[in-house]
């Protein structure tokens, strides 16, 4: 019956149930291994090499994840392993903050004060261009304007501006008065325009 070969090539399973689990979690785990082992750099996907990377990736352990499996029903069960392995990560994270720094590390410095951490550069396996990117994206021509500049464990920057300095605060202060008394000797000249003509 071409019914039931249809069926069976669209929902009959090839490999066993527990198999179909088990290959996406241990594919999964070894993923937050290896791209912990790696850096964040790979996560933060700053040239097109590190784009292709990742693409690469998802294509590489596509077969380890679903074997020779191409059936609706050995995608769901896939699909279903990963959603519930990252489930349970997330939940085990969220209870420790320990374990959430082992897994996922700590925020890399790369600029304090304005100057540029070189070890921190080399240790994410980041150029002085690339960071400099970075930086004019947020809205900065340059490193003297950052008070800091962190890469964090999910691979995005977070780039801070020093707080404007007494003198800054005080310039404009003094130019918002300016500008108040302005407007103000304008509506004193409106009126006194209206008086005029009304007399």
């Amino acid at each position: 019956m071409p019914h039931s070969i249809l069926f069976d090539h669209m929902f009959q399973l090839p490999l066993p149930v527990a198999e179909k689990l088990l290959r996406p979690v241990i594919v999964y785990l070894a993923l937050v291994v290896l791209l912990r082992l790696f850096g964040k750099r790979e996560l933060a996907q700053l040239n097109p090499f590190d784009l292709v990377v990742l693409l690469s990736l998802s294509n590489t352990v596509q077969n380890a994840i679903i074997g020779e499996d191409n059936s609706v029903t050995g995608g769901v069960v896939g699909a279903f392993g990963l959603l519930a392995i990252n489930w349970l990560v997330v939940r085990v994270l969220f209870r420790s903050a320990r374990l959430t720094r082992l897994l996922e590390g700590r925020a890399t410095v790369l600029v304090r004060e304005g100057k540029i951490d070189g070890r921190a550069l080399e240790r994410e396996s980041l150029t002085r261009e690339e960071l400099l990117q970075v930086v004019h994206r947020q809205g900065f021509e340059d490193f003297d304007k950052v008070r800091s500049c962190m890469l964090e464990p999910n691979g995005t920057f977070t780039v801070e501006a020093f707080d404007p300095s007494l003198e800054d605060k005080r310039h404009a202060e003094l130019l918002s008065r300016l500008d108040s008394l302005q407007k103000e000797l304008g509506r004193m000249r409106g009126l006194r325009t209206a008086e005029e003509a009304s007399s």
